[in-house]
């Protein structure tokens, strides 16, 4: 079972990392974070690594329902989403599976908000798929 959802674009980082946060915007997510792994490696490390965003994207109605729900439910919020370069002109964007990370929690009416937050991410993959041909 995997773990993520994910799809390849063909185009810079920029216009990628743009397409991604309004496909997400589309599907009632906002981001919390921006983490810019490359900039942080070469911060903290003096290591070059490729062109690397975390995005922590949340639906904030989910998220809420989730936490009424389940209150320790935080520890796996927000869903990242993460842009990478794997070559140049070619960006992975991957997504959690939020409704396979949520299985270790053992509640059926979270499961329920997970599929749904899942549904919505895959919307994302998918849509960021149909611009990409």
């Amino acid at each position: 079972m995997n773990y993520y959802i994910s799809t390849t674009l063909q185009t810079d980082f920029q216009s990628a990392l743009a397409r991604v946060k309004d496909a997400l915007k589309d599907e009632g997510f906002g981001i919390l974070s921006e983490i810019n792994i490359q900039e942080k490696f070469k911060e903290k490390l003096d290591i070059n690594f490729r062109k690397y965003t975390i995005l922590g994207a949340c639906n904030p109605p989910l998220g809420h329902e989730a936490l009424t729900i389940e209150n320790k439910a935080g520890v796996m919020l927000p869903c990242n989403v993460i842009l990478q370069e794997t070559e140049p002109g070619v960006i992975e964007v991957a997504s959690i599976d939020p409704f396979t990370s949520m299985q270790v929690i053992d509640n059926d009416a979270l499961s329920q908000i997970a599929k749904e937050v899942k549904d919505r991410l895959e919307n994302v993959i998918y849509t960021l798929e149909g611009e990409n041909t």
